[in-house]
């Protein structure tokens, strides 16, 4: 059984965080809600043991506690925020509601370098601090290693029992040695050695993959996204011509996209691709459809119709596979209202309905995004597919304001190839999380050959982002956007201006549908 470090969730937005931080270290980290049976985790047996933060108090009267059990496994602990403030009451300790709120970052001012969580780290840290209950009684065993500006406890130690608190957030980037930190829990406090890699993955996603399915066929949708791209060359390594993959064209995709995708995956990989054109349907569909949300419903039912009728061409396939993430499959309970800690829903291949009869096969489930690329490239797939931006599932449907036509979809293909061809020449695309053109149903007078023109506007989205749910406009070198303006301008029939979005999110979007 392969080490790892299980992370109970009081419902903290840091949580994933936290898991990441540990895989970084090369050890395989689990999520788990915050009440699991003590028997439970002793069967994972897990390496060690940390307790989140989360939004609670523990004088709450449904303050989120863990098993007491916990306590008597006799592996390392280690509370963080709440997860300290957990790990002291439940031990007889003392927390009293805090008079003033510790929020931001703070210094860290250690008392005794010799504990192990600071190993190698200097007397003095930069930490990050979001909490307002405070330690004031330590339980029976426990010392002070460490001091805030309002906190005597800011970290402690039960050495000998193997239990640590911290009252900061270790694993934020705001904590600049945090990192650090938790390396030293879990590789020396913990012992864990650095067996967690993509390449010992592979190893085991195959061996996994091909006893689930055994002799049975497999159908996955292939969008030619990131996560679907991946999963179909994991499980085409695994069981070879088991795997049928069907494609839907629906003429909303990126420029010359369904050739790039037959090609790697039909040519190069010599996977079996069911290869559906439907953008005549997706285009007759559209037509006079101006509303987004309008747009996008008749895409994704329209999409559930031609896949449902290409899995009816494949035959018999016991399974269906999704490119499903882990942080799609993570159960965070809800606590005290927090709206942060709601069950995630899986990620659905277009939303297909649960009326088509097939198992679920999730090779990806317990990796999160940046581990799928890395798997992507351990898998052979190029780099500028593992590494290619978000792509909204409804395509260009949603980045051509108004109706979708024909010719507005020639347009912007060839305005975003022309944008995405300039960012990667210039080095740029790797740097930023999403660059793309928007056809605006705006023309605008213009002069091209001493003649006058009437034609549409594009407008080019750049921004940078952690995990998309805010963001901020990039502040692209003039050079750059002037060779991406002169050739859409001069390149793009029908285009004749070119405008620079520079709103960030919130309180814009990232898509302007």
């Amino acid at each position: 059984m392969k080490e790892q470090i299980i992370i109970l969730d009081f419902g903290s937005q840091y949580t994933q965080v936290i898991a990441r931080r540990i895989r970084e270290c090369q050890v395989y980290s689990t999520i788990l809600p915050y009440d699991t049976p003590a028997a439970e985790i002793a069967k994972c047996r897990p390496s060690g043991i940390i307790l989140s933060g989360g939004p609670c108090s523990v004088f709450d009267k449904k303050a989120p506690m863990p098993d007491p059990g916990i306590f008597k496994l006799k592996i390392p602990i280690l509370g963080i925020c709440y997860g300290l403030q957990v790990l002291a009451h439940s031990l007889k300790g003392k927390v009293e509601r805090g008079l003033k709120r510790e929020y931001g970052k703070g210094t860290l001012r250690l008392l005794d370098k010799s504990c192990p969580l600071f190993k190698k780290l200097p007397g003095r840290l930069q930490v990050w601090n979001s909490h307002s209950d405070k330690l004031t009684r330590l339980p029976k065993g426990f010392k002070a290693v460490a001091t805030t500006e309002n906190s005597d406890f800011a970290a402690v130690e039960d050495r000998r029992a193997q239990r640590y608190g911290l009252q900061f957030h270790p694993e934020v980037v705001h904590t600049p040695k945090g990192t650090q930190i938790i390396q030293n829990f879990v590789h020396g406090i913990c012992g864990c050695g650095k067996n967690w890699t993509m390449s010992s993955y592979l190893d085991q996603a195959v061996a996994e993959i091909r006893e689930q399915v055994g002799q049975d066929k497999v159908i996955l949708g292939l969008s030619g996204g990131v996560d679907s791209s991946v999963a179909a060359a994991l499980i085409h390594r695994a069981i070879g011509n088991q795997l049928t993959c069907i494609f839907v064209n629906n003429g909303l995709l990126r420029y010359r996209e369904e050739h790039a995708v037959r090609e790697l995956f039909a040519d190069h990989f010599k996977m079996r691709l069911r290869y559906e054109n439907a953008t005549p349907l997706f285009l007759k569909k559209l037509k006079g459809v101006t509303h987004p949300e309008r747009k996008r419903k008749i895409i994704g039912k329209a999409f559930i119709d031609v896949f449902r009728k290409a899995t009816q061409k494949v035959g018999d396939a016991r399974f269906l596979a999704q490119g499903t993430l882990y942080p799609d499959v993570i159960e965070s309970v809800p606590i005290a209202g927090n709206p942060a800690a709601l069950i995630k829903s899986h990620h659905n291949v277009g939303g297909l309905p649960k009326n088509m009869k097939f198992e679920l096969l999730e090779p990806l489930k317990c990796l999160f995004k940046d581990e799928v690329r890395l798997l992507g490239l351990e898998l052979g797939l190029p780099k500028a597919m593992v590494y290619r931006h978000p792509f909204p599932g409804p395509g260009l449907g949603v980045r051509i304001l108004g109706e979708v036509t024909r010719e507005r979809l020639r347009i912007l293909k060839e305005a975003d190839a022309i944008v995405l061809e300039e960012m990667k020449a210039s080095g740029w695309y790797y740097k930023v999380w999403q660059a793309f053109a928007v056809l605006l149903p705006v023309k605008s007078v213009g002069v091209m050959g001493d003649e006058r023109t009437y034609e549409y506007t594009i407008a080019v989205r750049v921004v940078e982002s952690k995990d998309g749910m805010t963001a901020d406009w990039v502040k692209m070198p003039y050079e750059v956007l002037e060779k991406m303006s002169n050739r859409i301008i001069n390149e793009v029939n029908g285009a004749n201006r070119v405008c620079l979005d520079i709103s960030s999110k919130p309180p814009a979007t990232i898509e302007w549908e």
